[in-house]
């Protein structure tokens, strides 16, 4: 989950979600579940102690093509780099589905203590630093592969077709690659294989585990990153009048530019931020330099809105500059960002029977807009697509205090795995069969 930045989701004052009609969990959904906990468990603990950055997914791509194979599928490999892909064919005329887990890892130096806590280091952005599973895509690749295993299983009864997408770099590409979501389907994930629904999950803090969050429509922000660089005059600090200060200029800019939001969107219609991420300018205490340069972020539901922002943030960064006597460059965006991530209205109402079954009917709740991004949003835009929430937060530990997704302490309650399984499990059995 790209940048995620999401206040915490009180579960108890949430209310459930309604549904029209209950369904059972499938018994071969519990029977899976009880024989699979162990192995996707070790399949996570493996994942999580062994974190490749985005687009570097080199291993965890071999351990899944491996694991795929050992059932009797035949993956392909090097999709946008490191994705793999698998299709389980069904003995029974039926419809073609896709599941999706991402595979990639966080530039985060782990605090968690696990006795399978992540010791590998590397270097990003030029600087030393540990790799960590902070946001829980060992967990998705994992559950993915236990679902995997019990559709293989009963694959002779099956009706239709089940895609197996194994992402890389959901997190984002690093500086001049392609990667993530938008980069597989460019490479032609659907051009043989079509499919009329998606699901996707994310294991999430906010929530207590045996909790499940989900809502129609648009779930998840478009995010934008921006580069704005202020350039000045050099002078010496005693003698400020003999340059051009930039960062007094991308100060007053930074303060300006929280009225792009506050004053000049309606966020009474959707909300929006703008965030400032990193101010990088001068290298002593005494020199003016002769540049600083600002990056953050851009977070909006509406696409209109999504726009005005960015010519909003542009002008004011180019005449604040100027009125200080410098100059902006402002990239707004700097590249290309994730879409909104929208649950499909007509598929989420019919999934969520089967997402009460899995969790129970109390435990299914709806959570409001969230700011945090993902590049699911690509695949939906393309299909049909439903993604939802776990909760991983354990007992006795408050969700609002629980170290967060991305978080160097980020820690889950491996009975999420359970809950994650059988969500996926029932979701894709009660499609293919026609329930719901």
């Amino acid at each position: 989950m790209r940048q995620l930045l999401l206040p915490a989701l009180l579960a108890s004052l949430l209310a459930p979600v309604a549904s029209a009609q209950d369904v059972e969990q499938r018994p071969e959904v519990q029977a899976a579940a009880e024989r699979l906990r162990d192995d996707v468990i070790q399949l996570r603990r493996h994942f999580h102690q062994h974190p490749e950055l985005s687009n570097r997914e080199e291993q965890t791509a071999a351990k899944v093509a491996e694991h795929l194979r050992a059932l009797g599928l035949e993956p392909r490999t090097g999709i946008a780099h490191h994705g793999v892909v698998a299709i389980i064919e069904g003995g029974l005329p039926g419809p073609d589905i896709a599941l999706r887990a991402d595979m990639d890892a966080l530039p985060v130096t782990e605090q968690t203590g696990l006795p399978f806590a992540s010791e590998v280091t590397t270097t990003f952005n030029g600087q030393q630093t540990g790799v960590m599973h902070a946001c829980g895509h060992d967990a998705h690749t994992g559950i993915l592969l236990g679902v995997a295993d019990a559709l293989v299983a009963m694959k002779d009864t099956l009706p239709g077709r089940v895609m197996l997408v194994f992402q890389p770099a959901e997190e984002g590409a690093p500086e001049g690659e392609e990667g993530g979501a938008s980069y597989m389907l460019e490479e032609g994930l659907f051009a043989d294989f079509k499919p009329e629904a998606m699901f996707g999950l994310h294991v999430f803090s906010s929530l207590p585990v045996g909790t499940i969050a989900v809502r129609q429509g648009p779930l998840m922000a478009a995010s934008d990153k921006f580069s704005i660089t202020v350039t000045g005059v050099q002078t010496h600090g005693s003698r400020p009048w003999g340059g051009v200060d930039p960062i007094v200029a991308a100060a007053d800019l930074i303060g300006s530019a929280q009225t792009v939001v506050s004053r000049r969107s309606d966020i009474a219609n959707q909300p929006a931020v703008v965030s400032f991420g990193s101010i990088q300018g001068g290298i002593r205490y005494n020199i003016i330099p002769d540049k600083v340069e600002l990056v953050g972020t851009i977070r909006t539901f509406d696409e209109g809105m999504r726009e005005k922002i960015h010519a909003d943030l542009r002008n004011v960064a180019e005449h604040v500059a100027a009125a200080h006597g410098a100059t902006a460059d402002a990239r707004v965006p700097d590249s290309t960002g994730n879409p909104v991530t929208v649950n499909d209205p007509a598929l989420t109402e019919r999934m969520l029977p089967s997402l009460r079954a899995a969790a129970g009917a109390d435990k299914v709740i709806e959570p409001p807009l969230q700011m945090g991004a993902e590049d699911f949003a690509y695949y939906a835009r393309e299909v049909p697509s439903m993604f939802f929430f776990v909760g991983a937060t354990a007992p006795g530990i408050d969700p609002a205090t629980a170290p967060s997704n991305h978080s160097p302490k980020f820690t889950l309650d491996e009975a999420s795995l359970d809950l994650g399984l059988r969500a996926m499990l029932q979701v894709t059995l009660d499609y293919l069969h026609g329930a719901g």
